[in-house]
């Protein structure tokens, strides 16, 4: 009987990824529903309360987490004041989950916890959900790790008033697509991570005769529509949502190299592969080291990166698609022309050029897409995030803004780890 020649891994590989690309490329991310944490994520308990990045012990939190999660403890009444948190973490009490491994994802801190409203955003084409709360905006907010009276005040009116209008309007629209969204954000100047001016606009324009037909008090309906206006960043989350939701898409196929999350707790930064399944791979989180800071503030205020907004260039947004944003230039430590090579060196450690998401800098060519971890080890070129700066220490939150760079010990952890799982199964 005739025997079929052996396969090549590097074959192998290539047709998984490109599967992988294909199962990223065809999600349809539309937000359907507002609803409470407790109700709608999977896992979520009255005591639990979820964070960004890889799951980390208490003790190995840093400054600007264990702030957020004390925080959201007095919120939810789990603690009577912020100093009686610690001791209810350590004894259990408050349990503390990775955002990831409850379908969900935040920006910076990534705080959610049981009555807080999220975002529920599905993939018309698998059924499958994914959620975020709303983005706070700035100043002392929770998702910065800046937590005071206004920080409660604002997450009780986000609870108590904004969530069900929003609600609301989301039915009324009968959804709200997120691609198209960011598509004409890419084409008007955003990066669609630390730019988010266009796609939150468009979305105000979206929703503002839905809003304002839907019979509320003027004066509350005015109020919603100048939370989302005065807030640049509000499509931030629902992005988040999307993406998660085409990276979860290209999980666990067998064989793929392609990374469907990178994500950082503040002290650690993890990837997961697709052939790889949930696993973690990580080093500690790094330094921003190309970045703008405020007034009164230098990189030795800086906190190592956090947060799981790099789903977003997970997905081929964000640092990937820099050259999209004129306005980010200068983080790139130069001009516009700068912008342009990081966006094109992310190719070269990528799979495809998304037909999504055309940069009209480039001719309107695809933002790259579908890291492959052996294109990264490779070459050595590490994937562009566009991030911001917390304080490490004190409280005050963002303290500027920049690019940090994936650390190189998570994709060469996980091409060892690929290469052990091949040599075991030859």
């Amino acid at each position: 009987m005739e025997t079929k020649p052996k396969r090549y891994i590097a074959e192998l590989i290539n047709e998984a990824n490109a599967l992988a690309v294909e199962k990223i490329l065809s999600v349809e991310p539309v937000v359907v529903d507002v609803a409470t944490a407790l109700d709608a994520v999977p896992g979520m308990t009255p005591d639990t309360i979820l964070h960004a990045g890889p799951p980390i012990e208490w003790g190995a939190m840093c400054d600007a987490m264990q702030r957020a999660v004390r925080g959201a403890a007095v919120f939810e009444g789990l603690a009577p004041d912020m100093k009686a948190v610690d001791k209810l973490v350590k004894s259990k009490k408050i349990k503390l989950s990775s955002n990831h491994a409850h379908g969900s994802v935040g920006p910076m801190t990534g705080i959610i916890s049981a009555s807080m409203p999220v975002i529920v955003t599905k993939d018309t084409a698998s059924g499958r959900l994914a959620y975020s709360t709303f983005n706070e905006g700035g100043g002392k907010v929770l998702w910065f790790g800046a937590v005071e009276e206004e920080t409660i005040t604002r997450l009780k009116f986000m609870r108590d008033e904004f969530a069900p209008v929003m609600k609301k309007v989301v039915a009324k629209m009968g959804g709200i697509p997120v691609w198209s969204v960011l598509a004409q954000g890419i084409q008007m100047g955003d990066e669609c991570h630390n730019r988010h001016a266009a796609s939150t606009n468009l979305f105000l324009k979206n929703i503002t005769e839905p809003l304002f037909s839907l019979g509320l008090p003027v004066d509350r309906a005015i109020r919603a529509f100048k939370f989302v206006a005065g807030n640049s960043h509000f499509f931030l989350n629902i992005t988040m949502t999307a993406a998660k939701l085409a990276m979860d898409a290209a999980r666990d196929v067998e064989n793929s190299t392609i990374v469907t999350a990178m994500s950082r707790n503040g002290t650690e930064f993890g990837i997961r592969v697709s052939g790889l399944g949930d696993e973690w791979f990580i080093a500690p989180s790094p330094y921003l080291m190309d970045a703008l800071y405020n007034p009164g503030y230098t990189a030795e205020d800086g906190a190592p990166d956090i947060g799981d907004s790099a789903i977003i260039e997970t997905m081929g947004l964000g640092g990937f698609a820099i050259a999209a944003a004129p306005s980010m230039a200068s983080f790139a430590g130069g001009g516009f022309q700068e912008s342009v090579a990081i966006t094109k060196a992310m190719g070269e450690i990528t799979t495809v050029k998304n037909p999504k998401f055309g940069i009209p800098s480039l001719d309107f060519e695809g933002t790259p897409t579908g890291i492959d971890i052996r294109k990264v080890v490779e070459t050595g070129i590490l994937p562009s995030i566009n991030s911001a700066v917390l304080h490490k220490s004190s409280g005050a939150g963002q303290i500027g803004a920049g690019i940090v760079h994936a650390p190189y010990e998570c994709f060469s952890k996980a091409i060892m780890a690929f290469g052990e799982r091949h040599r075991l199964a030859a």
